[in-house]
């Protein structure tokens, strides 16, 4: 298959289908729980992680993947007949996957030309830049065209998210200057933004509707756009969300996405966000 390829790491919360639609190809962070190492929470669904979370009192822990996971990838991709390869990865300020994935490049560069691009973001933040990724790969296009169009679109991303709990930020230390946000937060709803690459407390919401609410003005205030999604992190109250969310923008333009492992790590569980890219 000649064309360009789209890979990216597992931080994206790609929803399986749509990965699928664009061939899309993840390299999996490693996750561990508990007992329970990288091969098995490799194996559970995004539902399964969070039952597993539920049933333990420790955090998930993640690292990124090393530089031979992303080569083998690339090499795959020269394998398949593929032109090059665009490798779209969470921010490098949270994960050293962004350096592990330029390891890798450079271990094929003889072989197969790779872009690796910084989303500056996280979950769908990065899910939307993948998409955005394949659909700008079509029959012709360049592999320098691709990246080109991807880069552009990164200033475009916008991420907030809403959360139940701030053990998981606050003891895997990608809270960044958000620290003193949350430290005085006692039981306020925060809403957090990745905003440059990292994590920043963005609003301070009295109860979790009202943090709700917020989301949905924040993709009112931000339109028009040309994708959106939720991710939520098993959410009881998504369906209420995307009710609120339905009053701004059509609910059928939506993407829905669990928040997978990785991110889930930090974020806890019942974290609602919203990821758009701008017109």
């Amino acid at each position: 298959m000649s064309g360009i390829r789209v890979v990216t790491d597992s931080a994206s919360d790609l929803p399986a289908d749509i990965a699928s639609r664009y061939s899309v190809v993840t390299v999996p962070l490693d996750v561990r729980l508990g007992d329970l190492g990288p091969e098995e929470t490799r194996k559970l669904s995004a539902t399964e992680f969070w039952q597993a979370c539920a049933n333990t009192a420790a955090l998930p822990e993640t690292s990124a993947p090393s530089p031979g996971a992303f080569r083998d990838a690339f090499a795959q991709a020269r394998e398949d007949g593929c032109d090059g390869v665009v490798c779209v990865t969470i921010s490098s300020e949270l994960s050293a996957t962004y350096q592990a994935a330029c390891a890798g490049a450079a271990e094929v560069a003889g072989d197969i030309p790779v872009e690796v691009i910084d989303s500056r973001s996280a979950t769908m933040g990065e899910g939307l830049l993948v998409i955005e990724a394949a659909e700008l790969a079509t029959p012709g296009s360049s592999l320098e065209e691709v990246a080109a169009g991807v880069r552009a679109a990164v200033g475009a991303i916008g991420v907030f998210g809403t959360l139940d709990t701030l053990d998981n930020l606050r003891r895997g230390g990608r809270i960044g200057s958000a620290q003193a946000f949350v430290g005085s937060l006692l039981s306020i709803k925060p809403v957090i933004e990745v905003r440059g690459g990292v994590v920043e407390g963005e609003s301070r919401q009295r109860t979790r509707g009202r943090s709700l609410r917020y989301l949905a003005e924040k993709v009112a205030e931000a339109e028009p756009l040309r994708r959106l999604a939720v991710a939520h992190a098993a959410a009881s109250d998504l369906g209420e969300f995307l009710r609120i969310l339905a009053e701004v923008h059509p609910a059928d333009d939506v993407i829905v996405a669990y928040i997978g492992p990785v991110i889930g790590a930090h974020t806890g569980a019942g974290t609602i966000g919203v990821c758009f890219l701008r017109s």
